[in-house]
């Protein structure tokens, strides 16, 4: 593993175990052994260390959205899938993407709030497709109703987290709320 990519590793599980503010530079180069300065020759600093813990989760997230599938249905059943897993397997970042956007400073806020907002587009036209008679406040509430579910996995206690087809149960939870819209 290279340094870089440990130094991202750590950083998750620290933000996540400490918050950003309560994770030292030299905590974290000590975690990752090497010295706090040395985080340096990777990372600008700490901002730099979030802002790319957040690319990195929106470069997956972004592609994922993207529509693969000529059906509507079985596209957001991908969709969906995909993100739980995506929460499951990477619980701390999931957890300081969501905590610590507050600690996010600019120019790197404003990138990771364009994004956010292209994700939340791609998210909605998917909705959008599978519920073609919705409203856009319709779709906008099924969007994040959607996105809301699966991300507060992050926060589920680890024994619920790994319940055996979790991705199904909720695929299936998913799908039904969008029967809610169908009417």
């Amino acid at each position: 593993m290279d340094r870089s990519r440990k130094i991202l590793d750590i950083a998750a599980e620290l933000f996540y175990e400490k918050g950003f503010h309560g994770t030292s530079v030299d905590e974290l180069g000590a975690r990752a052994g090497l010295t706090g300065p040395a985080i340096y020759r990777h990372f600008s600093g700490k901002d730099e260390i979030l802002a790319t813990l957040f690319d990195e989760a929106m470069d997956e997230l972004i592609r994922a959205a993207e529509p693969v599938d000529e059906d509507a249905d079985s596209d957001f059943e991908r969709l969906v899938r995909h993100h739980v897993e995506f929460a499951i397997r990477h619980r701390h970042l999931v957890n300081v993407t969501q905590r610590e956007d507050r600690s996010l400073v600019d120019p790197w806020r404003r990138k990771v709030n364009r994004r956010r907002k292209l994700y939340v587009g791609c998210w909605e036209a998917a909705v959008a497709r599978c519920l073609p008679r919705a409203t856009p406040a319709e779709v906008a509430v099924a969007t994040q109703t959607c996105l809301g579910t699966i991300f507060s996995i992050a926060y589920w206690p680890t024994k619920v987290s790994r319940t055996p087809g979790l991705a199904d149960l909720i695929v299936r939870l998913t799908n039904e709320g969008l029967d809610a819209f169908r009417g």
